[in-house]
């Protein structure tokens, strides 16, 4: 099937997966729906499907009137998946010695550790038992506000930079984060600016502190080239804080993630999301959030957020839907 075939099809589906897609994510168990590929006896038939995952599949006489997945809906087939998805930070016991000694970057740039200096208190699944919690993701790369060029700002993920409801414009941030060994308030780097948890977006805007020095890089990726639109096919690339560099192809723009954010968010969905997929290994792991994905021409595509159990699967938001909310550009 040609790549224009495979839109117009995919352009196709998409209206029926949007119909249906929160009444297909309210059925117990399932964590996305996409549109991909339909796979029949483990045999990829090319048929473009609603893609259904699920976290764990059972047979279909164990499942309870009513929450039987269908095996088509307007004509669409629908194919079920077993993954797990879940947001990629990391967490680590306020009271416990750091998990390791982190990268220190005196200048800022992109695919670095970064963190809040306050403690979170956790329960599970959240963390593996009640306690207070320091967290860590990665700081994405610098931005500037659209109105004015010189506010510049480190870019990462809500659920880094934020965590819960109970965070506050000025909540400190350091690099290294408190998992890496960093101290407050020697290592603090910036303070919360701004936010969104929305419907596609992920993000939060970190203030640096006006002695900081930075750059317009991104660690083992070099500078970025401009923004643009993830293309299925695409290779893409990104620099987290866990797993280094590592990269992908863009097999999807159009999944829906349901994400557990804890006890005081609850679940969320995020529409038309990024799916990459890596053959190498993982593509990401817990502390990767807030990494951006660029493309072959090292054009910024996505905030990476979140990713399957086991790491095959990365999931991103769209870079440019990211910029429009929090109403930044490049640095």
């Amino acid at each position: 099937m040609t790549s224009a075939e495979d839109d117009r099809r995919r352009a196709a589906i998409r209206p029926v997966k949007r119909r249906h897609e929160d009444t297909l994510l309210d059925l117990p168990g399932v964590v996305a729906v996409d549109i991909g590929a339909q796979t029949t006896g483990g045999v990829r038939t090319g048929r473009p499907a609603i893609v259904v995952s699920v976290r764990v599949k059972r047979p279909a006489v164990t499942v309870a009137h009513g929450q039987l997945l269908p095996a088509e809906i307007d004509g669409v087939p629908v194919d079920v998946i077993e993954e797990d998805v879940l947001l990629h930070p990391a967490l680590l016991r306020a009271d416990a010695a750091p998990e390791r000694s982190g990268e220190s970057y005196p200048a800022l740039v992109g695919g670095i550790s970064v963190g809040p200096c306050r403690s979170i208190q956790m329960v599970p699944p959240q963390a593996p038992e009640p306690g207070e919690y320091v967290t860590v993701g990665t700081l994405g790369l610098l931005v500037a506000a659209r109105a004015d060029r010189r506010r510049v700002f480190g870019l990462t993920n809500f659920h880094i930079a934020c965590v819960d409801d109970a965070w506050a414009v000025g909540d400190a941030m350091t690099h290294p984060s408190r998992v890496d060994g960093g101290r407050c308030p020697q290592d603090i780097v910036g303070s919360l600016a701004s936010s969104a948890l929305s419907g596609s977006v992920d993000a939060a805007l970190i203030a640096l502190t006006p002695e900081r020095a930075w750059r317009r890089e991104i660690a083992q990726l070099g500078r970025p080239g401009g923004c643009a639109r993830a293309l299925l096919g695409s290779l893409v690339r990104k620099r987290g804080r866990t797993t280094g560099l590592t990269q992908g192809v863009v097999v999807s723009t159009d999944v829906t993630l349901c994400l557990d954010y804890g006890d005081s968010l609850g679940r969320r969905r995020l529409r038309d999301q990024i799916r990459v997929t890596t053959a190498e290994g993982v593509f990401g792991d817990r502390g990767d959030s807030g990494a951006v994905l660029v493309d072959p021409d090292n054009q910024v595509v996505g905030l990476h957020c979140a990713g399957t159990l086991g790491g095959g699967s990365g999931f991103a938001n769209p870079i440019n839907r990211v910029l429009d909310e929090l109403d930044v550009v490049l640095a």
